[in-house]
């Protein structure tokens, strides 16, 4: 990195702006899990889940990848998600040594309405276009 000249006082503040807004979202999607109930770290897992293209189901690594966490913390996370009904783990008909994770419709349905709630609040903020699929409607 070259350190010999400064960089733009403008750099400085588009970043700071960026990260204000990374926190300002992030603490909007934290209140508005608890609102429903969840913690941040359930909503996140539950997105995650059906986060992956072309699928419904997830394994316990590609969660842990997906949400910086260990194998083992991931693991956890499932069985208290699980416990209240958010999640469930089915056999992995490609290896029988693992399973798969997907949400149980009672998730599915938190998931949607929390998912619904941010994509306004990203719209508002002025960070999320319109979808040609939204403009139809």
């Amino acid at each position: 990195m070259n350190h010999q000249g400064r960089l733009p006082k403008e750099v400085y503040e588009q970043l700071a702006l960026f990260r204000y807004r990374i926190r300002k979202f992030i603490r909007f999607s934290e209140e508005a899990a608890r609102a429903k109930g969840l913690t941040p770290q359930y909503h996140q897992l539950m997105l995650s889940i059906m986060g992956f293209q072309e699928r419904e189901h997830a394994t316990p690594k590609e969660l842990a990848e997906r949400l910086q966490i260990t194998p083992h913390a991931c693991v956890e996370l499932i069985k208290r998600c699980e416990a209240l009904g958010l999640v469930q783990r089915i056999p992995n008909p490609e290896d029988k040594r693992s399973v798969l994770v997907r949400l149980t419709e009672y998730g599915m349905g938190l998931l949607e309405d929390l998912s619904e709630i941010h994509r306004d609040e990203l719209k508002r903020a002025g960070l999320l276009e319109v979808t040609l699929t939204e403009k139809s409607r």
